[in-house]
């Protein structure tokens, strides 16, 4: 399992996080992504491996073509971490409401 800070690691690149944004729309082959990006088709591989190893994308071949798509579960292991500090804010907040009765 992915833990939050190899995402936020991923996710603090402006290039994977345009990856990923182009992702959105679909499934996409390595060279539609780099004809999109200003940064050559190797570089796009690499960050790819780097958003396939935090679990934000999964791939499929197609012939000899590599087909990346989102995989939500990176996402979720984020939000949940996430999720943690707003309940810790709740219950600390709570906490100062019973003590000021």
């Amino acid at each position: 399992m992915t833990t939050p800070h190899v995402v936020c690691d991923a996710l603090g690149d402006p290039t994977r996080r345009e990856i990923l944004d182009r992702l959105r729309n679909g499934p996409t082959s390595v060279g539609a992504l780099a004809d999109a990006l200003p940064v050559s088709r190797p570089a796009v591989s690499q960050h790819l491996k780097v958003l396939t190893t935090a679990g934000l994308v999964g791939h499929r071949q197609d012939g000899t073509r590599h087909v990346y798509h989102l995989d939500p579960a990176g996402l979720d292991t984020l939000r949940a971490w996430l999720d943690g500090f707003w309940q810790d804010a709740l219950e600390s907040f709570a906490d100062f409401v019973r003590t000021q009765r």
